[in-house]
C-alpha cells in the first residue's frame, strides 16, 4: 500500500521512533525547530529529548541544547525541555510558564528578538552554526519536498543552514493542508537583495513546499498528536468597547479618507481584545478586507467564512479546539483564502511598510508621551516578547497598541508617567485605545501627546495623580521639551513593587512638591 504522507520512497527507510531520532542531538548543540503560536511544531522528538536530558541530569551529566524556533511553541517542546532545565538559551519568543520562570530567575539565557530579523541573523552566523533542524510536517513530496503543517515560521531557513535534519510526519495534521502554503525562495542578503514581487496581501509567489537536501534528513518520525489549541478568554465589557472604540476609529479615517472603504491590510497580535477586534468588524459594515499578518486566529476564521475578510497572509495559526475542528471541516474553502509564508516574508518590514499595513497589538503600558511596553513587568519581569508587534509598529501605515487602562483589578494604571521598559518608542506609536477612549498621537508634540492620553486614556482613578505629575514636570524638569521628574516617574512602579498597588501613592504624588 502506497504511503501518501512519504512519498519519496528513499526516504522511508529512515523512519525511526521518536527516541532514537533524539539521540541524533547532543549536549551544547544549537537545534532549531519549526513552530509558531503553538501551530506546526515538533510534538515528540522534544519529548524523547527532554527524558534523556532528565536522565543525564540524574547521572550527574551536564546536557543542555540552544534552541531556536519561529516563535512560541507549546507544552510539549518548550515546557517539556524547560521543565528539566535543558535549555541554555532561548529564542526569538516564548510563552511558556515554565520557560518564563526560568528566564526571570536567571537560569536561562533568552533573547528576545524581532521577528523579521531572525533569519537574516542566523544566516550570517550571529546564533552560531545550527546543529539539527527538527521540523512538522504534513507529507514528504515525490520530490523530496516537505510540506509545511500548520506554521512555516524559520523552517525554511532552518532546512538550509541545519547540518542535520530531522522530519516529523504527523498524520493527525490534514493532508489538505498541502497547497496553502506559498515558500519564497527569491531572497538575498545584502548586498544582493532584490525587490520581493509581492503586491497585494493574497498574491503567491513561491512554491508550496519546503527544499531540503535529502542527505542531510537523518530521521523520519511518524506522529499522530494535535497542535496545541487552547480556547481563548471570552470577551468581557472592556475588551468589545476597545473593539467598538477603534472600529469606529478606522470608520472615521475612511470618511475622512485617510484610507480606502477596503481600509488597509490588517495585521492582529493574540488574544482576547484582537479577538473582539475581529468580531467587531464583523459587524461593522466593512467588506472584501485583507490580512497581512503573522498569525490567524478564531476571527479570522469568522471573517473569510463571512466574507468580510477575503484573504489572508500569515505564517500561522493559533484556534481554539472548536475554530480547529472547524477549520479542519472546511478546509477546502479556507484553502483558497488563506497562505502561509516563511516568517521573513510575513514580518518582512519592506513589505510591511509598502502594503501599507494596520497593525494591531496589546501592551503592558505605555507612558505620557506614547512610549509602549509590551514585554515586562515592572520594567524586569519578561512575559513573552516582543514578538512582531515590532516589525508593524514601525513599518505599518498606522500603529494601533491596545490594552485595559488598568490591570490587577484597578491597582495598577496602565498609563504612566514613564514605562519601566521600552519596546516601541513615541516615534513609532500612532493610536492608544482603552476603554475610556482613543489617543491618536500622530501629528502631536510630547506635551500634545501627554495631554490627549491623560484625558483619553487614563482610568478615572489615575487622571488627576497624572494630571498632577504632568503639571509638575512642565514646571520644574529640567527641559520642557519631554517634562520628566526623573525619581517620581519611577517611583510608579516602585509603589507597586512595594505595596502591589499603585494607587496607594496617589495623594503622596498629588501632594509633593
Amino acid at each position: 500500500m502506497p504511503d501518501d504522507r512519504i512519498r519519496q520512497p528513499g526516504l522511508r527507510d529512515r523512519v525511526v521512533d521518536a527516541a532514537q531520532a533524539a539521540a541524533w542531538i547532543t549536549p551544547g548543540q544549537t537545534v532549531a525547530m519549526s513552530g509558531f503560536t503553538g501551530s506546526g511544531y515538533p510534538k515528540a522528538v522534544p519529548l524523547a529529548l527532554a527524558a534523556r536530558i532528565e536522565a543525564a541530569h540524574a547521572a550527574g551529566e551536564a546536557f543542555q541544547i540552544r534552541l531556536l524556533t519561529g516563535a512560541s511553541t507549546a507544552p510539549e517542546l518548550d515546557g517539556a525541555l524547560a521543565k528539566v532545565d535543558g535549555l541554555a538559551l532561548r529564542l526569538p519568543f516564548q510563552s511558556d510558564p515554565d520557560a518564563r520562570r526560568r528566564i526571570n530567575d536567571g537560569s536561562l539565557a533568552y533573547i528576545d528578538a524581532h521577528l523579521s530579523q531572525v533569519a537574516q541573523n542566523a544566516w550570517f552566523g550571529v546564533y552560531g552554526d545550527i546543529d539539527v533542524a527538527v521540523v512538522e510536517a504534513v507529507a514528504i513530496r515525490e520530490d523530496g519536498g516537505i510540506v509545511p503543517s500548520t506554521s512555516v515560521g524559520n523552517s525554511k531557513t532552518w532546512l538550509d543552514l541545519a547540518k542535520r535534519v530531522i522530519v516529523e510526519v504527523n498524520d493527525w495534521q490534514p493532508p489538505e493542508l498541502e497547497g496553502m502554503h506559498d515558500i519564497y525562495y527569491g531572497t538575498a542578503l545584502p548586498p544582493l537583495r532584490r525587490p520581493i514581487p509581492l503586491e497585494h496581501p493574497d498574491e503567491r509567489i513561491g512554491e508550496t513546499a519546503l527544499r531540503v537536501d535529502p542527505e542531510k534528513i537523518v530521521a523520519i518520525v511518524r506522529t499522530h498528536a494535535p497542535d496545541r489549541n487552547s480556547p481563548f478568554k471570552a470577551s468581557d465589557a472592556t475588551s468589545e468597547r476597545i473593539a467598538a472604540l477603534l472600529i469606529e476609529f478606522l470608520q472615521h479615517e475612511v470618511a475622512r479618507g485617510r484610507m480606502p472603504a477596503r481600509l488597509l491590510p490588517l495585521q492582529s497580535g493574540v488574544g482576547n481584545i484582537p479577538n473582539a477586534v475581529l468580531a467587531g468588524l464583523e459587524r461593522s459594515g466593512f467588506r472584501d478586507l485583507t490580512a497581512f499578518t503573522e498569525v490567524v486566529q478564531d476571527g479570522m476564521l469568522d471573517l473569510l467564512r463571512s466574507g468580510v475578510l477575503r484573504s489572508a497572509s500569515c505564517t500561522g495559526f493559533a484556534l481554539s479546539p472548536e475554530a480547529n475542528a472547524a477549520f479542519k471541516r472546511d478546509i477546502a474553502f479556507y484553502r483558497d483564502r488563506i497562505l502561509l509564508r516563511t516568517q521573513e516574508i510575513s514580518n518582512h518590514p519592506e513589505l510591511v511598510r509598502r502594503l501599507g499595513c494596520i497593525g494591531m497589538n496589546g501592551m503592558v503600558e505605555v507612558d505620557l508621551y506614547g512610549n509602549v511596553n509590551s514585554t515586562h513587568i515592572m520594567g524586569s519581569r519578561m512575559q513573552n516578547g516582543i514578538g512582531g508587534s515590532g516589525d508593524f509598529a514601525r513599518n505599518g501605515f498606522l500603529s494601533i497598541f491596545m490594552s485595559p487602562s488598568t490591570a490587577k483589578g484597578g491597582r495598577i494604571s496602565s498609563l504612566v508617567p514613564m514605562v519601566s521598559h521600552v519596546d516601541h518608542t513615541e516615534h513609532d506609536v500612532s493610536i492608544v485605545v482603552t476603554e475610556q477612549g482613543v489617543a491618536d498621537l500622530r501629528g502631536l508634540s510630547p506635551k500634545q501627546r501627554a495631554r490627549v492620553l491623560i484625558d483619553r486614556c487614563a482610568h478615572p482613578d489615575y487622571r488627576d495623580a497624572l494630571d498632577d505629575y504632568f503639571a509638575r514636570a512642565c514646571r520644574t524638569s529640567y527641559g520642557k521639551h519631554t517634562p520628566h521628574l526623573l525619581p517620581e516617574a519611577l517611583s510608579w512602579h516602585q509603589r507597586w513593587l512595594d505595596t502591589g498597588d499603585m494607587r496607594s501613592g496617589a495623594t503622596v504624588t498629588a501632594s509633593a512638591s
